[in-house]
């Protein structure tokens, strides 16, 4: 006679534990967005100032989406740090300090100190009142750099910055060859961290908190302190992402604190899925290609064609791109 293995045995604990351990393995398709980033740079020689922009605006899509996606935080003001990360940047290349790692280093921590001072504050609510407030961060933020032109240039911009060749030996050029290297590196850095998050225990927490924030208060998990910790580890991300993007264009303005730039991004996210760790290298690529293509075929009603093309995704791929994708795979392996 066999024995039975009872619920809560030893050898359940290890499966699960292995079951875990095989979510956090690499797999073979995450390596295609890299190797294609790397094909793309001598394929599409040039257009690398637009990969570029990209890569770091990805960056920026996949800190929201640590928020959004799997701690359910949703946001209209995120580009709050995003502004702030550039304009710590900014400010310093314009002010004689031009060494570029250590000023994603300052836009980092810059960003994580305005997200977990005002994640104190907007996280205690919850629903459209969060949603106010988030982005009455981020107008708060627009203002003061409006009225500290002194500093920041207000409505004119920040000009005047100088950026240093990465490690004195990779100088940026008009070309943007160094600068699409760079924002890659940086990106696949951030990626990594946000991995980590999402298939580590705390990002496990985080998904029940998404699902059922009240079953999390009932095992006592500490919901206020998670959510707090990845609202500022976000701001943290996307303050690179802006720092990236005031390196490779030098050049710094309020738009990067306003309220469309947050609504461009949440539409990026969209179209290549919440919530799926890589849908942001799906929509970002997407909705910039088509921006850069429509405003060259219509440059007066360019925004209606993005418009008709987030219907179309919004009525024909549910879940985003990725979410279109994963359905089709289930219908071929069901076959």
């Amino acid at each position: 006679m066999t024995d039975s293995v009872s619920p809560g045995s030893s050898v359940d604990r290890k499966a699960v534990i292995d079951a875990f351990a095989r979510r956090h393995r690499f797999k073979w398709y995450e390596a295609v967005p890299w190797v294609a980033a790397l094909a793309a740079y001598f394929v599409f020689d040039s257009y690398h100032a637009l990969g570029a922009q990209i890569f770091a605006t990805i960056l920026f899509a996949l800190s929201l989406d640590l928020l959004i996606g799997f701690a359910g935080v949703v946001t209209l003001g995120h580009a709050a740090f995003f502004g702030v990360g550039a304009y710590a940047a900014g400010i310093m290349a314009a002010n004689g300090w031009h060494e570029p790692l250590s000023e994603l280093l300052v836009a980092a921590a810059a960003a994580s100190v305005v997200g977990f001072a005002s994640g104190l504050i907007v996280l205690r609510t919850a629903g459209l009142t969060l949603l106010m407030q988030t982005l009455v961060v981020a107008a708060l933020l627009q203002e003061l750099a409006n009225k500290w032109s002194s500093v920041t240039g207000g409505s004119d911009g920040l000009l005047g910055m100088k950026i240093d060749p990465v490690f004195g030996l990779f100088r940026f050029d008009l070309f943007g060859d160094t600068a699409y290297v760079y924002c890659l590196t940086i990106l696949f850095i951030g990626w990594l961290i946000a991995r980590n998050i999402v298939y580590s225990s705390f990002g496990r927490s985080l998904t029940g908190i998404r699902e059922n924030t009240n079953r999390m208060h009932a095992i006592g998990a500490p919901v206020e302190g998670r959510k707090i910790a990845i609202y500022t580890i976000s701001a943290a991300l996307a303050g690179v992402s802006g720092a990236l993007i005031a390196q490779t264009t030098a050049l710094v303005g309020l738009n990067t604190l306003a309220l469309s730039k947050s609504g461009e991004l949440i539409i990026m996210l969209v179209i290549g899925g919440v919530g799926q760790l890589y849908g942001a290298f799906i929509g970002v690529p997407l909705y910039m290609i088509a921006q850069d293509r429509f405003s060259q075929i219509d440059p007066i009603f360019w925004y209606f064609w993005i418009g008709l093309f987030m219907i179309f995704v919004v009525v024909f791929a549910r879940g985003g791109v990725l979410g279109l994708c994963g359905r089709f795979l289930e219908r071929r392996r069901s076959r």
